[in-house]
């Protein structure tokens, strides 16, 4: 028997050393064991002495197996990583590049950029990645108060053939979605449904899981046809395919969530798929990713065990040094625990009650963002609030009289969407909610600026999977700021992930495990993989 090739000597290991030995995952494992229980590692059968029995039988494990590989065939990816689409170009094109030359891929996070923004880091990713054929995608979040807006993201995305759009608060379908999922739909010579455009929905409930796996609604598809914005051989054949074959199951995540549990909402959306795929052909595929509390390699694995095409990370890759958010604002989010996170109001669903998940660690936003919204239900206009309420709201929150702020708001909003400008000036109310959502827009601007007279302001947009992470690389180099690239970040969670799963094999076989161990993160660097 052997431990390392080369060595053809018997070695009995003791359950570290020997976790040791199977933690190399790129070697065949062959686990033998006599009659004494005594363990040892084997390279290749023919070196198993005649007196021990092979209890595990290893083959090699590489980080780019993990996942579907119809996902990564189908998006040319060499591992089934996703960077998720951080708000207001905090995965901006520095991001997504760096992600993308992994063979991994990026969406850029276009929420609340102007559409001037958004074309001149489409341009910068395309003229870095495309030459080389790397992946990437943007963002299409949904915008309730300004549906104009999307719709000219949306039409940008189709003038600039932005091929993949991950889709972000939605509660329904809308056209919007259905002119990205269904433009350009082509057919090749055997039949076969060929798509120009991928849709990436994220979803946290069935319902609206059910609504992604369908086909697009016939109503949209009429209209959509009679106004021109898609011919009728293309809805012809969206009436055939699910509206999007990968679907990001989102459980308890940063910014927009439902909180749920991955453990819980992944297999309800799964069993879902399969009874949606008995609708469809043989070939039709949907493809489920995961997203939302991935922090370290054993909820990646975990995400792989569920049946993952795919994982997407998010809160943890704005402490990465590509990341757009100031460097006192990393230094807040690397000292973030697991509890230091809280649901505080949105800005861009406020009036609806929506609510989003923040660090509440060093910063009041929660705190104040929640009292904004709780004056907001309570009374009809500015002009009706209680003077000991407005100068603690001006002095406390604003830093600025109440009329100053509306100047500012009105003067924005003149620009930017008149018609919500209009609907304020005839409603006390709706001036109200513009006001307060100035300082929720404003608190996430300040964290990406670092604004230190606002640092007790900042609104970053965080999950638990932050707090869990830096558990993670405490007295570790990914505890330093200087060393979290998006990079290192991905390649130690999929490493990790792979390592983990041949050790969960190890238990399988009933081979003692040391309680406690667990993949630390160290540099790494892309390796040759077989194909």
């Amino acid at each position: 028997m052997r431990t390392s090739q080369g060595e053809p000597s018997p070695v009995y290991l003791d359950p570290e050393d020997l976790l040791r030995e199977c933690a190399r995952i790129r070697n065949p494992v062959y686990v033998v064991r006599d009659a004494a229980m005594r363990y040892g590692i084997c390279y290749e059968p023919v070196a198993v002495p005649a007196d021990f029995t092979v209890v595990a039988s290893l083959p090699p494990i590489y980080p780019e197996w993990l996942g579907d590989p119809s996902f990564r065939d189908t998006h040319g990816l060499r591992f089934s990583y996703v960077t998720g689409e951080m708000a207001g170009g905090i995965a901006g094109p520095q991001l997504v590049v760096a992600t993308g030359h992994l063979g991994m891929m990026g969406f850029l996070g276009a929420g609340g950029l102007s559409i001037a923004r958004i074309d001149q880091a489409i341009g910068e990713i395309r003229q870095t990645l495309e030459p080389f054929g790397y992946a990437w995608g943007s963002n299409l979040i949904h915008n309730p108060h300004n549906p104009r807006a999307e719709a000219e993201v949306t039409d940008l995305y189709i003038h600039r053939q932005v091929t993949r759009v991950s889709a972000s608060a939605f509660m329904s379908i809308n056209e919007n979605l259905v002119r990205l999922a269904c433009h350009g739909l082509t057919h090749d010579a055997r039949g076969r449904i060929q798509r120009r455009h991928y849709l990436f929905p994220k979803i946290s409930r069935p319902e609206l899981a059910k609504q992604v796996m369908s086909p697009a609604p016939a109503a949209i598809l009429d209209a959509l046809v009679k106004r021109g914005l898609l011919t009728s051989n293309e809805a012809s054949l969206a009436r055939r395919i699910p509206l999007a074959e990968d679907i990001t199951v989102e459980a308890d995540s940063g910014g927009h969530t439902d909180n749920r549990p991955l453990s819980v909402i992944f297999p309800a959306v799964s069993s879902l798929r399969n009874e949606m795929l008995r609708h469809y052909d043989q070939q039709t595929i949907i493809r489920l990713g995961a997203a939302g509390g991935l922090g370290t390699p054993s909820a990646v694995a975990a995400s792989f065990s569920l049946g993952a095409a795919y994982v997407m990370t998010g809160s943890i890759n704005q402490t990465a040094q590509e990341a757009q958010v100031s460097e006192e604002a990393k230094r807040l989010l690397k000292e973030v625990q697991v509890a230091d996170v809280a649901m505080a109001p949105s800005a861009d669903m406020f009036e609806l009650g929506v609510r989003v998940q923040v660090v509440k660690r060093g910063t009041w936003f929660a705190q104040r963002a929640e009292l904004l919204y709780e004056t907001y239900t309570a009374y009809d206009g500015l002009s009706a609030l209680p003077p000991a309420l407005r100068h603690k709201l001006e002095t406390e929150i604003f830093g600025s009289p109440l009329e100053a702020v509306w100047e500012e708001t009105r003067q924005y909003f003149s620009a930017r969407d008149p018609d919500q400008l209009g609907r304020a000036e005839a409603d006390p109310k709706v001036q109200m909610a513009l006001v307060f959502r100035w300082y929720l827009g404003q608190a996430s601007r300040w964290a990406m600026e670092g604004r230190p007279d606002r640092r007790l302001d900042y609104q970053l947009w965080c999950g638990p999977a932050l707090g869990a992470f830096n558990m993670w690389t405490h007295g570790t180099f990914l505890e330093d700021l200087d060393a979290r690239t998006v990079g290192q970040i991905a390649l130690n969670l999929m490493e990790g992930a792979a390592v983990l799963t041949r050790v969960q094999q190890l238990r399988l076989a009933h081979v003692p495990v040391p309680v406690g161990f667990n993949f630390i993160p160290r540099p790494l660097q892309l390796r040759w993989h077989p194909q």
